[in-house]
């Protein structure tokens, strides 16, 4: 299934395993999704299923949404999102039904999206890890300088897509191949190991990873039997016949003999 949840970052803590080692994990609150839409083939031209997390005061909600959410019987949420799912498993949702944290499972292995922080104006050395320049021998004011920027006569011009000083952070981002440690289905949290876009509060996305996940240990391959490994030497052609060559004429007897 690749139905996922909307949610909002709670923070950061550690749990400790059994062998006692401590894991960093982000705690996501993924509570009461609702369902708010349920598309098909039919009416929409694809499969999927509309969920909406959160709460949104009447007077926020404008008359198309409220409209929107008023077929569903759902209260107004603040984020909608929308996930694709196959047509066989459309039947397991109905409108205004709630889903819960049990979609996912310990060791499952996820993927988190969410706006990252903000940081605001900065440098080149923060925003592409530039290398500060030298800070003596002549050097003047100029430790943290991006350097040249600029061309020769010819193209005389600096290039679209330059790594310069500008804005940094506030971005859509997403965090991919985050393992579930625990699931709380009672106080529907979910605890994922490592860390995860954004400050804590603001709203995430969680669903299966789309990316191939590699089984720890060694290859999967079977080996192939001894006997199956060992070509057999190829047999080489047997060499056409040549042909008789044809036999000598007698030499004539001796005279006298």
């Amino acid at each position: 299934m690749t139905l996922g949840l909307v949610g909002r970052k709670v923070g950061m803590t550690r749990v400790f395993t059994d062998d006692g080692d401590s894991l960093p994990v982000t705690v996501l609150d993924v509570s009461d999704n609702r369902v708010t839409q349920i598309k098909s083939v039919a009416t929409d031209g694809y499969n999927a299923v509309q969920v909406t997390f959160g709460k949104r005061r009447a007077s926020r909600v404008n008359k198309a949404a409220a409209g929107h959410l008023a077929k569903a019987a759902a209260e107004a949420g603040r984020v909608l999102r929308e996930f694709r799912v196959p047509e066989s498993e459309l039947g397991a949702f109905k409108l205004g039904g709630k889903i819960g944290v049990d979609i996912f499972k310990v060791g499952q292995i996820v993927d988190v999206s969410g706006v990252s922080q903000g940081k605001g104006f900065a440098g080149v050395i923060k925003r592409h890890h530039f290398s500060s320049n030298r800070a003596s021998h002549g050097n003047s004011i100029s430790h943290n300088k991006p350097g040249s920027t600029g061309m020769a006569q010819d193209p005389g011009r600096v290039f679209p897509g330059k790594r310069m000083a500008g804005h940094l952070g506030a971005v859509q981002r997403t965090a991919q191949g985050l393992v579930v440690i625990r699931v709380d289905a009672e106080r529907q949290l979910l605890l994922v190991k490592g860390s995860v876009p954004g400050s804590r509060g603001r709203d995430i996305v969680v669903k299966p990873t789309s990316k191939t996940v590699r089984v720890p240990g060694p290859s999967g391959k079977k080996a192939a039997p001894a006997a199956a490994q060992a070509k057999p030497a190829a047999a080489k052609p047997a060499a056409p016949a040549k042909a008789a060559a044809p036999a000598k004429p007698a030499a004539p007897a001796a005279k006298g003999a």
